[in-house]
């Protein structure tokens, strides 16, 4: 009988000590969001090296960020995508590199089997009340990895790389609506 308020105490401790929850981080303040046309600032006339030789040109990639960007917001519901004078922060991005990096060889040829690929942007978050910077992110990076032959993973389908940038373009626009809505 001497332990019952004890245990009561620590139960309520317990259940009051757990903080999770689903809504959104971000401040009260910003109910809406613009989103700027993504830029391309991809250097296509640099010469490459070694190091950079992967990176490759896709045309209106830029465009396929944007549009997949404001359907994430849509999807997410915390800030609702609207016209720039009416918008209480506004995403401004810029498309820096699309890359392809070979991951896994096959043995028997010296084929590429699995290739990352990476598109990188730099974005910025601007209050539009106070017109001041809420946060900056340089070469923030989607990514998605794929197989190009079936044979090396018995569960990996093989992909093309037409069918390998949406999924590229759809993780770098969840991280960017992710880092938006948590906590700053």
């Amino acid at each position: 009988m001497k332990n019952r308020p004890l245990s009561l105490i620590l139960i309520f401790c317990i259940v009051a000590g757990c903080g999770y929850t689903t809504r959104s981080m971000i401040a009260t303040t910003y109910r809406t969001i613009y989103i700027t046309p993504f830029l391309n600032k991809i250097d296509i006339t640099r010469e490459t090296d070694a190091g950079s030789r992967y990176k490759i040109y896709r045309p209106g990639l830029e465009t396929d960020i944007t549009k997949a960007v404001v359907n994430k917001y849509l999807f997410d519901g915390n800030l609702r995508p609207t016209k720039e004078e009416l918008a209480d922060v506004v995403l401004k991005g810029e498309l820096v590199e699309f890359r392809k990096d070979p991951l896994r060889y096959n043995d028997d040829n010296d084929e590429i089997a699995e290739y990352r690929m990476n598109i990188l942007v730099n974005i910025a978050l601007w209050d539009t009340k106070e017109d001041k910077l809420v946060w900056e992110e340089k070469n923030f990076t989607g990514d998605y990895t794929y197989f190009t032959t079936a044979s090396t993973t018995p569960s990996a389908t093989k992909k093309t790389d037409a069918q390998a940038v949406p999924e590229a373009i759809n993780d770098l626009a969840r991280r960017i609506v992710e880092r938006t809505v948590e906590q700053w």
